[in-house]
């Protein structure tokens, strides 16, 4: 997630805009910041459910559960998936339950913590729905041992 001056986004969008129509900026400020979309998740082949693990994407910054490398991480983790309106239904089932991108979608509110709502971005972090404290990064787990960091999502 960019920082994105808010100043430029319409008042409530979120609850009027269709997603199609949001500006760039719209767009991003919908993300909350949690970070749990940079987790690596484990999907079963059999069933299709996809488990959510503790283990992050070596481009998450920890401390601030934000990518280090947004604007070029594909340069570093090509199959980073870019989310648009146009992907959304697509990669829906490993978005967080919590996730505005998600939420809007399905037409529901958003979080009272959402920083759209609270006017601080700093407010999911100190709701505790995000990774800080919670994450660790890829580089120090062997991808075998994913599965021992299977968690269940912070909401």
């Amino acid at each position: 997630m960019p920082d994105i001056p808010r100043d430029n986004l319409r008042p409530q969008f979120w609850g009027r805009v269709p997603m199609d129509d949001m500006t760039k900026a719209e767009w991003e400020a919908l993300c909350d910041g949690c970070g749990k979309c940079c987790l690596n998740k484990l999907e079963d082949e059999d069933t299709g459910e996809v488990e959510l693990t503790r283990v992050s994407c070596r481009l998450l910054n920890t401390d601030t559960c934000l990518c280090s490398q947004y604007p070029i991480r594909h340069q570093f983790v090509p199959e980073c998936i870019v989310l648009t309106p146009e992907t959304l239904d697509r990669h829906m089932y490993w978005l967080p339950q919590t996730c505005a991108y998600r939420l809007v979608h399905e037409g529901r509110p958003l979080y009272p913590w959402h920083p759209l709502l609270t006017g601080d971005p700093q407010s999911p972090h100190a709701e505790g729905v995000t990774m800080i404290g919670r994450a660790i990064p890829e580089t120090e787990v062997d991808e075998d041992d994913w599965e021992n960091h299977i968690i269940q999502e912070p909401t």
